[in-house]
């Protein structure tokens, strides 16, 4: 399949960034970790890979403004494209072997009106060698297959991801979290929290889960997932159901296919908004 220039340039970027996380992978017990927090890790393989992204970006766009997660925002504020970068979602999973984590870089882009839109999305999970990609207008796939989104349309067949508050999170937010949860345990098949948001909303778009929701993420780890979902045929907003591609500094995240999206939506809305 033939890939568009900017296509081309982040798929490029990531597989030379998986090269050097597969290894340390493979090395798992060696590596040098500092700690963040309780369940927030960053690896010197973390650090590594976004340097190699940046590198690579930077040096076949070097007028793009940055967002990523170890080194924050660069490039300015009145940036007319942004890549937003995730090296390495999942890395808790990364540090204790489990084969579940990827790296994420999306594009956004800004037009005349000053409005900002996502435009293309990268999710690579080195280990399965899956390229979940997409560009806006032009599809969504995985490697070289064209997604869409599940066809269900029975909330009792349905599977949906989501995102558990870690031990540091305010109490609040854990009890918000256990209310949605209490709720919609009963109306479903089954619930999965495999600690990758970026894979979770690529399996959104993939037809593997029916819908996703998680609130508090960051830009990096739902921007090329966004466009996924979206390019495959569902939807994805915040509980009240206003667009996400602005990327503010905390998403709250909700996905669907297109029968059970607003559904999902309702119930994590009626939730958040209780006392």
């Amino acid at each position: 399949m033939r890939l568009s220039p900017h296509m081309t340039v982040m798929q490029n970027a990531a597989q030379k960034a998986a090269r050097t996380l597969l290894r340390d992978f493979n090395e798992v017990e060696m590596l040098q970790v500092s700690v963040k927090g309780p369940g927030d890790f960053v690896s010197q393989a973390d650090l590594k890979a976004e340097s190699t992204i940046k590198t690579e970006l930077s040096k076949a766009r070097p007028g793009y403004a940055f967002l990523m997660e170890e080194s924050g925002a660069s490039g300015g504020d009145n940036w007319n494209w942004r890549w937003v970068v995730d090296p390495l979602d999942g890395t808790t999973n990364f540090l204790h072997g489990i084969p579940h984590w990827a790296i994420s870089i999306g594009l956004q882009k800004r037009n005349d009106k000053g409005q900002v839109e996502i435009v293309a999305g990268v999710i690579y999970n080195p280990v399965a060698n899956e390229m979940f990609w997409a560009e806006k207008g032009v599809g969504a796939f995985l490697n070289e297959r064209r997604l869409r989104v599940s066809s269900r349309r029975d909330m009792f067949q349905a599977v949906l991801a989501t995102g558990i508050p870690f031990a540091i999170s305010d109490i609040n937010k854990q009890e918000k979290f256990v209310k949605i949860l209490k709720s919609v345990m009963p109306k479903i098949a089954g619930i999965r929290r495999y600690g990758a948001a970026a894979l979770d909303l690529a399996w959104v778009a993939a037809g593997r889960y029916e819908g996703f929701w998680e609130m508090d993420l960051k830009p990096w780890d739902v921007a090329a997932g966004i466009l996924l979902v979206k390019e495959a045929g569902g939807y994805v907003t915040d509980p009240e159901g206003n667009p996400l591609d602005d990327l503010k500094i905390s998403v709250n995240t909700v996905a669907g296919n297109a029968a059970l999206f607003p559904k999902i939506r309702e119930t994590i809305l009626e939730n958040i908004s209780k006392p």
